[in-house]
Parts: structure tokens; sequence; C-alpha cells
């Protein structure tokens, strides 16, 4: 399947953003340096901007395919419709929290 594929890579681009991202704020927190510098919330912001986006794609494409799965009753086993059912709305749980980071950072970028 294309889009499981598309999907799992995806993710595997947004889970170790997210975790560098999570550690720099840690980081500046602990040593209380703030990293709001321009150029560096500028690369934030496009790559909050492009991973959301490209999740949502992910997200659209695996819903699609469950929904085409699920109308072929020949080819849907139960439960490989269920995990693609589950690996979609996961998919766009994590795009509605990317997007309200990549959202607020873009609110924040005025303000330097």
């Amino acid at each position: 399947m294309l889009s499981c594929s598309f999907l799992v890579t995806i993710m595997g681009l947004v889970t170790p953003w997210s975790l560098t991202l999570a550690l720099v704020d840690v980081y500046s927190v602990f040593f209380k340096r703030p990293s709001r510098q321009p150029g560096v919330m500028s690369v934030i912001v496009v790559g909050d901007w492009v991973l959301s986006f490209l999740s949502l794609a992910a997200a659209c494409s695996t819903a699609s395919v469950t929904n085409v799965l699920i109308n072929s009753t020949n080819f849907c086993r139960s439960r490989m419709c269920s995990r693609y059912q589950l690996s979609a709305a996961m998919t766009f749980l994590s795009w509605f929290l990317s997007l309200a980071s990549s959202l607020f950072n873009l609110w924040l970028l005025p303000s330097l």
C-alpha cells in the first residue's frame, strides 16, 4: 500500500522534528537561554508548516484508502481495516497538534 508507506515516511520525519523542538525548549527553560532568534524561528515556522501539510496529506490518503477498503468487502479483513482507521485517526490528531504549534510559532514570529 503506497499510502501506508507515505504515512510511515511522514511520521518518521515528524517524530524526530517534534522531539528536537521539545529538547530545544527544555534546554532553553532549564538554562534560561531563549532560542527566539529571528533566523531560528523562521526555520522552525517553515519546518512546522511543511510537516503539518505533509501529515495532513498522509492522513487524508490513509483515510481514503481505508474508505475504499471498507467499501470493497471482498478485500478488507476486519483487523486490517481497523488498523488503517486507527492510523488515520492518530495522524489527524498529530496534524491538529502540529497545526496548533505552527500557528502559535507564526503568531510569535512578528514579535521578534
